[in-house]
């Protein structure tokens, strides 16, 4: 399938996937999960690159203002048609998707410009980190349109937010909390301008492509397994991604680079 709407730019270590179907305010449709999944499956096919950031897009409208979207949610054109079965459908590609970025190789920011609703919440959650500009509105409105969440929401979101806030957003459909809330109940990591949300996303993916990128991907492992399971056997499985950090080139390497005290910058080889 060819990638019209999810353009992949590589800049140095680091990845930027972004949704471009603006003409829907980058809603989410089979079509445009599909080619998210392809997106994300040359990134993974990229051996040099250490960090992803996932943003949104922007167009001018009749007005003349810019609007910024990360996605606005689901498409309801199409979804307002599905069968029972179409729905289960549509729901698995939208977790399968999620759940593939979830689980992604490398650790993935999300840049969310403007509007972050429903299905665009949802496949923020499904990223490591995420961040926003000062525009940026959020919400889950599926109950207003008859359907529940169906990619995550009423199972990432409380986990985030914690299960009083997170019925609260689920149960009244509003779509209108702002950066600063998202902020506050902790859905987000950091709020910025909208002209430097992506030179902040791409200073931290950045930071974060520095590192041992074997050491960054067990780490990631080991905080996704762990957060799902009992500290018993959390612990077990963060004694096994320790171990075998020092199978690697990198952990000698950095290792040797502490001990003389070396002023050179890292280089690590992700052997």
């Amino acid at each position: 399938m060819a990638m019209t709407d999810v353009v992949v730019e590589k800049k140095d270590h680091v990845a930027v996937v972004k949704i471009e179907h603006m003409k829907a305010m980058n809603a989410l449709s089979t079509d445009m999960y599909s080619q998210l999944e392809e997106a994300f499956g040359q990134v993974a096919a990229m051996e040099d690159v250490y960090c992803v950031v996932l943003t949104g897009s922007s167009v001018i409208n009749k007005k003349g203002k810019e609007v910024q979207s990360f996605v606005a949610g689901a498409d309801i054109s199409e979804m307002s048609k599905l069968t029972v079965e179409e729905g289960k459908q549509f729901g698995n590609n939208s977790n399968r998707v999620c759940w593939m970025i979830e689980n992604f190789k490398r650790p993935v920011i999300a840049a969310i410009n403007g509007f972050c609703l429903g299905g665009g919440v949802e496949l923020a959650m499904s990223c490591d980190i995420r961040i926003c500009s000062e525009n940026a509105t959020f919400g889950q409105p599926e109950v207003g349109l008859g359907i529940t969440p169906g990619c995550g929401g009423t199972q990432r979101l409380a986990r985030f937010v914690g299960l009083g806030k997170a019925k609260e957003i689920l149960y009244t459909a509003r779509a209108n909390y702002s950066a600063q809330d998202a902020l506050d109940m902790g859905l987000v990591n950091y709020v910025y301008p909208i002209e430097s949300l992506m030179d902040e996303a791409m200073k931290l993916a950045n930071e974060i492509a520095a590192q041992a990128p074997i050491a960054v991907s067990l780490v990631k492992e080991a905080v996704n397994v762990g957060y799902q399971t009992d500290l018993n056997s959390a612990l077990k499985f963060e004694g096994n991604c320790f171990a075998q950090c020092f199978a690697t080139e990198d952990q000698k390497y950095a290792m040797e680079h502490f001990l003389a005290r070396s002023k050179d910058p890292k280089e690590f080889k992700n052997k």
